[in-house]
Order: C-alpha cells, then sequence, then structure tokens
C-alpha cells in the first residue's frame, strides 16, 4: 500500500523528542489560518484558539501542531495570513522562545517542506512600526513527521498529518493545491463546500481513516495525525489511532492533550451560563486515559 510505505518513510527520518512524565503537550491541527477574508474557515474561531493557546502557554504545555497551521493552497502570500493573524503569530513566537514549539507540514502548508522557503518566510517578519525585519520562529525546523520517546518507558508517539499516499493531498499536490486556489476559492466564497476534501466526503475521510488506523495496529504503534478533521480517541483494545480534529468546526476548536501518563481529547467553545453571560469553555470529550496502555 502506497500509504504505509509513505508513512514508514516519514517515521523513519522523523527527529525523536525525549519526555517524561511531568511533560505537558498541546496538540492541534487543521488550523488552516487564513487572510481573514470571507474564505478564511478559521476567522470565526481565532480568538477561541487564542484563548486556548494563552491558557496553554500560562500553565506550560508544548505546542506541537500536526500539519496545515497555515491555508497555503488558497492563499499564495504567507504574509497574507501572518498580518491578518498577528497576534496569534506573536504568541506561537513566545512557546518558541521557551523551546515549547514544534511544526509538521500538512498537504495544506506543504511549502514548509523546502528549508529556504521556511527561512525567508518563518525565521524573520517585516515590522511596518518600527520598518526593520523582527524575529519570528529564527532557525526552526518543520518536519513530515515527529516522534515522541518516553524516557521513562521508551515507549513511542508518533506524529503525523495523515496524507500520506492520497493522489491529490501527496504524490500530485500541486494539482490539488491549482483546484484550490484557482477555481475552489472563488465558489467558497459564495459559500460552496468542497467535495475532494476528506473534511467534507465521507469515503474520502473513511479511507484516511481506514489507512491510519490500520498502520497504527499493524506496527503496534500510537499515532496521532489530524487531515481528516474529525475527532477520533479510540476505546480500549481498538487500533492506538487518535485524531485530534481541527480548529475549523463551526462552533469550537478540538485538541488533544498529553499531561505526563494521561490522553485526553478536548473541545474549545463559546459556552453560556444561566444569566445570559458568554464565556470561553473547556470540555472533556473522551479520557483521560493511560497512553501508554495503547502501545505495543
Amino acid at each position: 500500500m502506497i500509504a504505509d510505505k509513505r508513512l514508514n518513510e516519514v517515521f523513519r527520518s522523523a527527529p525523536a523528542i525525549d519526555f517524561d512524565d511531568s511533560a505537558k503537550f498541546i496538540f492541534f491541527s487543521d488550523v488552516h489560518r487564513g487572510d481573514n477574508t470571507a474564505a478564511d474557515d478559521f476567522a470565526h474561531n481565532q480568538m477561541l484558539y487564542f484563548h486556548a493557546l494563552k491558557r496553554y502557554y500560562d500553565e506550560g504545555f508544548t505546542y506541537i501542531e500536526i500539519g496545515d497551521g497555515d491555508e497555503l493552497w488558497e492563499n499564495a502570500k504567507f504574509e497574507d495570513i501572518r498580518q491578518a493573524h498577528s497576534h496569534i503569530f506573536w504568541l506561537m513566537s513566545q512557546f518558541y522562545g521557551q523551546k515549547r514549539l514544534y511544526l509538521i507540514w500538512g498537504n495544506h502548508d506543504r511549502q514548509r517542506k523546502n528549508p529556504k522557503w521556511v527561512e525567508q518566510n518563518l525565521y524573520h517578519y517585516f515590522d511596518e512600526r518600527s520598518g526593520n525585519r523582527e524575529p519570528l520562529f529564527p532557525g526552526i525546523q518543520i518536519h513530515e513527521g515527529l516522534i515522541l520517546r518516553h524516557v521513562n518507558s521508551e515507549k513511542k508517539i508518533h506524529l503525523v498529518h495523515g496524507h500520506q499516499g492520497q493522489l491529490l493531498n501527496d504524490s500530485l499536490w500541486w494539482i490539488g493545491r491549482f483546484f484550490v486556489r484557482n477555481l475552489w476559492r472563488p465558489f467558497q466564497l459564495i459559500g460552496a463546500k468542497d467535495p475532494t476534501s476528506p473534511a467534507k466526503n465521507y469515503r474520502t475521510r473513511q479511507k484516511v481513516e481506514r489507512q491510519l488506523s490500520d498502520w497504527a495496529k499493524r506496527n503496534g504503534q500510537l499515532i496521532i495525525a489530524g487531515h481528516t478533521h474529525r475527532p477520533v480517541f479510540p476505546k480500549a483494545g481498538e487500533a492506538p489511532y487518535f485524531n485530534d480534529g481541527s480548529c475549523v468546526h463551526p462552533r469550537c476548536i478540538t485538541g488533544i492533550e498529553l499531561l505526563g501518563e494521561e490522553i485526553a481529547l478536548i473541545k474549545w467553545l463559546v459556552n453560556i451560563k444561566d444569566d445570559g453571560t458568554l464565556f470561553v469553555d473547556r470540555e472533556v470529550l473522551e479520557g483521560p486515559e493511560r497512553w501508554i496502555e495503547y502501545c505495543g
């Protein structure tokens, strides 16, 4: 299987990050930060996401973004995205300054695979107020996959976006980008839905989930992915495939928290009190469970 081969390639080359039982991670993916126009699926959740990320920063979490952080299929210029969501990039730079930020590239931000593109766009940005280039993520390296290695047990958690092996999202990604940027975006502006996206197409999503689940079960390895936008938290005895969902759900963002020995699926949303007051709330959807129990 092509997907199996590609996933094996990713994890053979993925760098390992050691962690112990005191570590705290938050995983988000499929943020799809755009240019804050009507075509920006992330725009309606940007303050919800910012609030959640600020809480994680204050509480000492490490942020790992599992692909499709920026919508670079629809938007040709990263600078348009950075300017539209400068408050979020400022916060992410704070994580990076404390060595608490890791980025994985996905199909919609595949340009990050190119070290030269990363250097030109992510190391620094032009600050219009100062007239100077200021540091953003100087020296950052972005990978197709990462491995979290538990120092106590030497068990591993594999992180990957999950598009590997798909024709228009992987090997022929440039055709997919052309379709989205030149044909799909105008239709999106008037409210049409993309039939090729795994987030919108049930059969495509089911195929991707089966490929990731089969790989996890066959290799006895816990895997956390994104791409499909559908959160997945397996029950005991099921294949150890987790999915953190996305940050472009209509009324919430979802993610996965890992605190030492425990893993949980969570969502952030705007909730309402009995008196009608609105507030940002965090809910646990699944877990917490001992993640090590899922490892072979």
